[in-house]
């Protein structure tokens, strides 16, 4: 190939924390005509120095990382490069999580065990401008734009902010407060702060119940 044909390929960028969901993609992405991964980032942090260097068009984005929540990665992306369209390939269910990236700036939502055709699909559709949702997301969050309606899927977590829902995330995977606080990056006294306010949310009264609670989210949203 030469290097003018390879510099017409759409360049994608790949934000995962597994070594082998990075490699696969980079594989898979590269047999494709067109498509060429620029780069790739195991955390928020490294993402966000090497995008500026990679010039990527699309970023493919994982909900959860180690050093920070996807969504906040999400929003730090749309505010530093606005020109770069977000895809969000996770194991999160994505009717919890589609609407909540949505916001954050995301073009796309595709799960993990969706096919590789439909990877693809959904980098293609991004790199021109449009959404990627699957079928049924796409119905539901237009029926809750235009009437109004919850998600059938609509629980009381759906009350916590990104940040609420990040820690409430990552209690549920069983980190302590103080590895959640170097992970999001703040004080041990803000999440503090943010467990109290989802147990207020909840409506639940201690700590003990919070962690059960957080537990169950975390199997829940991880079946599959």
């Amino acid at each position: 190939m030469t290097p003018d044909a390879d510099s017409r390929k759409r360049r994608v960028f790949i934000v995962d924390d597994h070594p082998l969901v990075r490699e696969w993609l980079t594989t898979l992405i590269n047999r494709q005509s067109g498509l060429s991964v620029c780069g790739e980032a195991a955390t928020a942090a490294e993402a966000m120095r090497a995008v500026g260097a990679s010039k990527p068009e699309v970023a493919i984005v994982d909900i959860a990382l180690k050093d920070s929540s996807g969504i906040e990665l999400i929003k730090d992306l749309r505010q530093s490069y606005p020109e770069i369209a977000v895809l969000v390939l996770s194991m999160h269910e994505e009717s919890h999580y589609a609407g909540r990236a949505l916001r954050a700036g995301a073009k796309g939502y595709i799960m993990k065990r969706e096919t590789t055709k439909k990877v693809i699909e959904a980098i293609r559709r991004v790199l021109e401008g449009k959404f990627y949702l699957s079928d049924a997301i796409a119905q539901a969050i237009t029926t809750q734009f235009v009437e109004g309606k919850m998600l059938a899927t609509s629980s009381p977590v759906e009350q916590l902010s990104d940040r609420e829902l990040a820690v409430f995330e990552l209690l549920g995977q069983g980190l302590g407060t103080r590895q959640i606080a170097e992970t999001l990056r703040v004080s041990v006294k803000t999440v503090q702060a943010y467990c109290t306010r989802t147990k207020e949310k909840l409506n639940l009264a201690s700590a003990t119940e919070l962690l059960r609670e957080a537990v169950r989210w975390h199997e829940n949203t991880h079946q599959g």
